[in-house]
């Protein structure tokens, strides 16, 4: 089973944050499988462009220690992502919900609302 971390959950553990429940910890640190959407990518990107976190030292280096494998914005997705319905507004958790549903992943997450997709989710807060 490949895990698909939604970026809170990726950064919680680079962080070492108390929101990341010790499961979850153990699914990052023992699975054999990991994933990291570009989207999710492009989301830190964004929010250390616009202030919102610092720019995170060596963090290439650290998702490749992880050894995610980076899942790209395809046209397979983007065509999955066209007729999700519209319960979820954020644009980068629509993104992953498309990619969970169209390679049959879990997402590591603490968003209740990729489930209401029929998407498997292991919750990050446990």
């Amino acid at each position: 089973m490949t895990i698909l971390l939604d970026t809170n959950a990726l950064l919680w553990f680079l962080f070492d944050d108390r929101r990341l429940g010790r499961g979850a910890h153990s699914i990052i640190t023992r699975s054999a499988a990991l994933a990291l959407s570009d989207a999710s990518r492009w989301e830190i990107s964004v929010k250390i462009s616009v202030g919102k976190f610092a720019p995170i030292p060596d963090l290439l280096s650290v998702l490749r220690e992880l050894d995610l494998r980076r899942i790209g914005i395809e046209d397979k997705y983007l065509t999955r992502l066209e007729t999700l319905p519209l319960l979820h507004r954020d644009p980068c958790d629509r993104m992953l919900v498309a990619q969970a549903l169209s390679d049959d992943l879990t997402v590591l997450t603490p968003d209740p609302m990729f489930a209401k997709y029929g998407v498997r989710v292991a919750d990050a807060h446990e």
